[in-house]
């Protein structure tokens, strides 16, 4: 039920406020209180969290065709409050809060006819704050002043750009701009989290250090923007928790700050698991689909070269043209023949387009592809940062819609909720993933930086790798070691539960001859990629987490660590109250394994007394899958608090 509150009280209202220089405002458990201030002309804000000062009195500012930084008061105000919940197409969760208190103040500008609004809104979850045109004048914004003053000591898990490594950084002496979502640590506690949500008509923005001011983070705008008042930049985001986990279990607060769905069917929007096809063939393509049927994957993909050389602006993303490059025979893949096979196997295709083909083609291509019966487009080697690009890129997804077709978007592109408002937007990379073999810490500090933005595609392998071998020069296939995965089997797979992608890319060096049958796929075969309920259970940014989701009444549960060997104990306190589950629980073994993966499988009884107690191997991990025990199954012993 949606409450608003406008009228004479609040005029009065604003009238004492504009006396007073000060707005105080907190969200609906009271925890973040935002003070807003015009002392000496210049607009500053202030956030506290659990009565602990987060960020320091900070300017607030935009130019805009004129300077809002300077002789500024506030002004009038009006304010409401929201306290609903909404069902997602998919997601991390079925159902999702959507509660908050808001605020839009007038700000003035000395010797100016001209308005800018601060809208405001304190969730449970976080602060989010925008500036709003409400006139009709052309605008060219240049520069926004939004700063961010964080305590002394604190520091930045810092990153260049979405496809780079973390690092752990004072705030000073960055070697550039980090890209966001920005995760910070504070001396005395809590964490808090920069992000940006609803980015679609506007630019990329990174964060920067200030010259100015120590401890001091500016917004970092990628050029200009310019459009037609009425007009609102995106949302700026804050967010703090006592443990970092509890952000990521907090990260619907980027989708609540987004509209809400434009696409009256959602029924063809399916998430599933995917495998590329590699060979570009039509044997290729029918084994693949075969692959996915055998285990449980809903779509295959054809990646870059089935229509030519995708760098190459005259390659025609309309004909299936192979690329000399990846398979000389140019004849190879007959593509409306896979389709046809997948199709009768209940198997669908999506097809890789580089932007390249996409900018020229889009049009043409989105009702071919649906005649072909293709499921979804993967956007490769995209532009972003630029309005033009930002722009280009929503407004594609929205044609995609049109058509009956899901997206997936690669490279630089990070999500700020947008697959809110047009669902078939189901994943994008914007991560450091499989395709660069990182090491296992920088796995482990994914959750707690780049997933709060949303859904990611990191690629998940599994074949190429040495199979615990971590310290060779070269892999079981002789590939040098720094171009296989460095991580276990088992980390591996708890990949497929600690990581959320709708569309969820499995075996992505692998081909389907690379499968020995190995009895510990039946994990990759069983998970979902979209869950009813996510829970952070434990971690610590780059060393270790733990995740739980639900699908039903069933859960999957992904430990993974760092580089470093680990013994985790995994509490099941969240199950049912007298409720028996069947485990089937998934760990990196030694020699005694006879497999070439050494992946031990086994299976308990537990309940939520039940704590399983793991060894991790050095960038390793366990995976977990609870289905509940219907008394069929007589021979499962009861968990023994053994380690596993």
């Amino acid at each position: 039920m949606k409450r608003l509150y406008i009228g004479a009280l609040w005029m009065v209202f604003s009238l004492s406020i504009l006396q007073a220089k000060e707005i105080k405002m907190s969200s609906p458990d009271g925890k973040y209180q935002f003070t807003l201030s015009d002392e000496g002309g210049n607009l500053h804000y202030s956030l506290n969290w659990n009565a602990k000062e987060t960020i320091k009195p900070s300017l607030l500012g935009i130019k805009a065709n004129a300077v809002w930084r300077d002789h500024l008061s506030l002004g009038d105000m009006t304010t409401a409050e929201q306290d609903t919940v909404w069902h997602p197409v998919y997601g991390e969760r079925s159902t999702i809060k959507d509660q908050y208190k808001a605020w839009s103040v007038v700000i003035n500008r000395q010797n100016s006819r001209d308005k800018l609004v601060l809208d405001v809104r304190a969730y449970n979850e976080g602060v989010a704050f925008r500036y709003r045109f409400p006139g009709g004048q052309y605008l060219k914004i240049t520069d926004e002043f939004t700063e961010y003053t964080l305590p002394e000591g604190a520091k930045a898990y810092f990153t260049s750009r979405a496809q780079t490594p973390y690092e752990y950084l004072p705030l000073e002496g960055w070697p550039g701009e980090s890209d966001r979502p920005l995760l910070l640590t504070l001396p005395e506690g809590p964490y808090v989290c920069l992000a940006e949500a609803q980015v679609v008509d506007y630019v990329r923005t990174k964060f920067k250090l200030s010259t100015k001011k120590k401890n001091t983070i500016q917004s970092a705008m990628y050029g200009p923007v310019e459009d037609i008042a009425p007009y609102h930049t995106p949302w700026r985001v804050i967010m703090c928790a006592d443990k970092p986990g509890q952000i990521l279990e907090h990260n619907d607060l980027i989708l609540n700050l987004n509209p809400s769905c434009k696409i009256k069917d959602t029924s063809w929007i399916k998430p599933g698991k995917v495998m590329r096809e590699v060979t570009l063939t039509t044997e290729g393509g029918k084994a693949l689909v075969d692959f996915a049927v055998k285990r449980n994957l809903q779509y295959i993909h054809f990646d870059a070269g089935w229509y030519g050389f995708e760098y190459d602006k005259a390659s025609d993303a309309t004909t299936v043209t192979l690329d000399p490059r990846r398979n000389p025979d140019i004849n190879a893949l007959n593509l409306k023949e896979v389709v046809a096979y997948a199709k009768e196997r209940g198997i669908g295709v999506i097809l890789y387009v580089n932007q390249r083909a996409l900018q020229q083609q889009l049009d043409e291509i989105l009702p071919l592809y649906k005649s072909w019966g293709i499921a979804g487009i993967k956007f490769g080697f995209v532009q972003v940062g630029s309005q033009v690009w930002t722009k280009w890129m929503h407004e594609a997804v929205k044609k995609c819609a049109d058509y009956g077709l899901m997206v997936d978007i690669h490279d630089e592109y990070r999500p700020t909720g947008f697959s809110r408002t047009y669902p078939n937007l189901m994943t994008q990379e914007g991560i450091r993933g499989n395709e660069e073999f990182p090491d296992a810490t920088h796995n482990v500090t994914l959750p707690f930086t780049r997933f709060i933005a949303g859904a990611a595609d990191y690629t998940i392998c599994y074949y190429r790798q040495d199979f615990g071998r971590l310290n060779a020069d070269k892999d079981s296939y002789g590939v040098p070691r720094s171009k296989s995965i460095q991580t276990t089997p088992a980390h591996q797979l708890a990949l497929a539960a600690v990581y959320y992608s709708p569309l969820q890319y499995m075996y992505w060096y692998d081909k389907p001859s690379d499968a020995q049958d190995e009895p510990e796929l039946k994990f990759f075969d069983d998970v979902y990629t979209t869950w009813d309920d996510t829970k952070v259970l434990q971690g610590e940014v780059g060393e270790f987490i733990t995740i739980a989701r639900r699908k039903g009444e069933e859960w999957f549960i992904g430990s993974i660590t760092n580089n470093e060997a680990r013994a985790l104990s995994v509490s099941l306190d969240f199950l049912p109250e007298g409720k028996n589950y069947i485990a089937e629980i998934y760990t990196d073994g030694d020699t005694s394994v006879k497999t070439r993966t050494k992946v031990r499988v086994s299976t308990y009884r537990v309940s939520n007394k039940t704590r399983l107690n793991f060894c991790l191997k050095a960038s390793g991990g366990s995976a977990v899958r609870l289905v509940p025990d219907d008394g069929n199954i007589k021979s499962v012993k009861n968990y023994k608090q053994q380690r596993l």
